[in-house]
């Protein structure tokens, strides 16, 4: 219950599926590798499996936050709010704190608009991820520190959005915001943004309301660092 009341603080709605329930779904409702995750009773192999498959799509791209995860995930559990059904992720960090983490459902991705018309210039090993893993992963009472679901990616061409930033630099930005998106947040107002025209090789850019832009940096490099390090704050 003290699980189930955390939850409901952000989501009133949501509810974490039984075994029972989970087997009676059908199969376009969740992944099929999901059903397999809980056809066994041992935990560990339950995570194992799902972390296989995490190794199998981005092992290369996200080889900190795997292995975190292998030492310090707990529990998996399916929920569903309204329709939508998510992993949850149970995490004891190294403090001893218990995190609660969310991925999506990747068949159920909503792309907004300016990212639908931009999907196939993303780079291929991004859009593996929310195609074949989870549409997002982040911390659950934040929907922050981590990949957001792409319903959520923020456009940063948007007219509605304001970037300060721009006039406090000495030189003119360099990358296209009409054409740059942020996958990863802080909650802050910093993101990883890929700029779809300028992405070879996963090339990215640290782009903030208010904090100087780095360009040229890993997109998977500061994504994988900054997910380990919201484990641990």
């Amino acid at each position: 219950m003290e699980k189930i009341n955390y939850l409901k603080k952000y989501n009133e709605n949501v509810r974490i599926l039984t075994v029972d329930e989970i087997s009676r779904l059908n199969n376009n409702e969740i992944p099929i590798e999901w059903k397999e995750l809980f056809y066994n009773a041992d935990i560990k192999w339950n995570i194992n499996l799902l972390l296989s498959l995490w190794e199998k799509n981005v092992g290369s791209e996200l080889g900190k936050t795997i292995s975190y995860l292998y030492q310090n995930l707990i529990n998996i559990e399916i929920m569903e709010e309204g329709g939508v059904y998510s992993i949850l992720y149970t995490i004891k960090n190294s403090k001893g704190d218990i995190l609660y983490y969310e991925g999506r459902n990747p068949h159920k991705g909503q792309k907004n608009i300016e990212l639908e018309g931009a999907w196939d210039k993303v780079p291929a090993s991004i859009r593996s991820f929310y195609e074949n893993i989870h549409d997002g992963f982040y911390y659950y009472a934040s929907e922050s520190m981590g990949l957001v679901p792409l319903e959520s990616v923020t456009y940063l061409g948007d007219e509605d959005l304001e970037w300060s930033i721009i006039d406090d630099l000495e030189e003119p930005i360099k990358i296209n915001l009409d054409s740059s998106f942020g996958f990863f947040s802080n909650g802050m107002g910093s993101y990883v943004a890929i700029d779809v025209t300028n992405c070879f090789n996963n090339n990215a850019s640290f782009w903030s309301a208010k904090l100087k832009p780095k360009y040229n940096i890993s997109f998977w490099g500061y994504v994988d660092e900054w997910i380990v390090m919201g484990f641990e704050m």
